[in-house]
């Protein structure tokens, strides 16, 4: 079953954010726009890249009224030294969630259970706490930040204008479609 426009499942983990340690639930992303990013590991190669990308677009981010989390299967502890010590992830103002309990890797369906870590996965939650968007794809193909948030900002506009569609290759500022009888085989 899709987790396409389910409610996010009761959760409770703790995260390291801007030098300190906090609480993060459902309920910490309701009223505004969420997006979590799940990577497999703290300490590697690849998930600081994204990370880095997803610090240097986060600006944008909040420019949209959304808070990017990401999340790997580590410790919140792990998280505070990574961030520290990665000129890449050092960059990241947004939480950095430890799931070592799996709970939320499991929740969110890109647990591997055979290695303890996750699949890559992007969520885009509504302020309701409705999933919205969800990419997951295999760990040696690294994210595109720009992409995601070209998809969140389709998600508010059509949020924002029930009836209407976001074509392919939407930007914000573009036209949207009004699905009708009439387009029916004239696209």
């Amino acid at each position: 079953m899709s987790l396409i426009n389910t409610q996010v499942q009761p959760f409770k983990v703790n995260a390291f954010h801007n030098g300190k340690f906090i609480e993060v639930t459902e309920q910490t992303l309701k009223g505004k726009w969420s997006v979590m990013i799940f990577m497999p590991a703290a300490f590697t190669f690849n998930c600081p890249t994204e990370i880095e990308d997803a610090a240097e677009n986060y600006a944008e981010f909040q420019k949209a009224g959304a808070e990017v989390y990401i999340v790997t299967t580590d410790t919140h502890f792990s998280h505070k030294v990574w961030h520290e010590t990665s000129p890449a992830v050092g960059k990241a103002q947004f939480p950095l969630i430890g799931d070592p309990t799996h709970a939320l890797t499991n929740a969110f369906g890109v647990h591997i259970p055979e290695e303890g870590l996750a699949l890559r996965g992007t969520f885009i939650i509504n302020p309701e706490g409705v999933i919205k968007t969800l990419e997951i794809h295999s760990n040696e193909i690294a994210r595109d930040v720009s992409e995601t948030l070209r998809k969140l900002k389709a998600a508010q506009f059509t949020a924002a204008h029930p009836g209407q569609v976001c074509p392919a290759k939407w930007k914000e500022g573009a036209e949207a479609l009004t699905p009708s009888l009439d387009l029916v085989g004239k696209i």
